[in-house]
């Protein structure tokens, strides 16, 4: 029988579920941020109006680009929760490392693959992350059809964002799937696995495809907008000024 005093308390099982929920959150909004940007491949106006939403133009009439700092930083806040709960299970010396690796190369199985994956890319959203989040926290009026085309070429950050586009698909993808495998309740664990296999992939193939046509949208209307940069987009819709 293990002694009381060495039995492990309840907060290490706290704080993986913190993770997970975390994690989750995270998740879901990296796939709905990804959708919402891709309104640019609708038009210019689509892209405008969603932006204005976000800023409740549509409520009261006229933009407060304030709100979306405050989203911002709540997100900010979660992502380093986030982090912080990660890196609990990183392992800090060379001889775990050693023995992972070792580990991995003799089992070669896939999960514990992917496990390394979302370590490796978590590693370069932790330095990433924080570029793309901090501008849009202090300059949330600088979002929109030509203000967003702007940084992202006359302000050379599309190298930025296509490495970040592939760091959070990949994470978030096998992020959701591990999620689901440790969370689920199956009949048939092996199935189950294999069929949230497929749509992780499917959904990582979907979202990078997304992501990269919306860059290349708004790399096409940066350079077409570079000699005119800083100029402020106006909507062409009836009744909007």
């Amino acid at each position: 029988m293990i002694p009381a005093s060495e039995k492990p308390g309840p907060w290490p099982a706290r704080l993986d579920l913190l993770q997970s929920l975390s994690g989750l959150l995270l998740g879901l909004f990296i796939l709905l941020h990804l959708l919402f940007d891709a309104s640019i491949l609708l038009g210019k106006d689509a892209m405008w109006t969603v932006t204005r939403f976000f800023e409740g133009y549509f409520i009261f009439g006229h933009a407060l680009p304030w709100l979306v700092s405050l989203f911002v930083a709540s997100i900010f806040a979660l992502f380093v929760l986030h982090a912080w709960l990660a890196l609990r299970k990183f392992p800090t010396q060379w001889r775990q490392h050693r023995i992972y690796w070792a580990h991995m190369g003799a089992m070669r199985h896939e999960d514990t693959t992917f496990w390394f994956v979302q370590v490796m890319t978590g590693f370069g959203m932790f330095f990433l992350g924080p570029v793309h989040l901090y501008l849009m926290l202090t300059h949330p009026e600088q979002i929109g059809p030509y203000a967003s085309a702007d940084r992202v070429w006359s302000g050379v950050m599309w190298p930025l964002y296509l490495l970040l586009l592939w760091l959070v698909v990949l994470h978030g993808g096998i992020g959701l799937y591990r999620l689901a495998v440790k969370w689920g309740d199956y009949s048939d664990p092996a199935k189950a696995r294999r069929k949230l296999k497929w749509m992780s992939r499917a959904l990582m193939v979907f979202f990078l495809a997304l992501g990269m046509l919306t860059l290349a949208a708004y790399l096409k209307i940066g350079i077409e907008h570079a000699p005119n940069v800083g100029e402020p987009y106006v909507p062409s819709l009836k009744g909007v000024s």
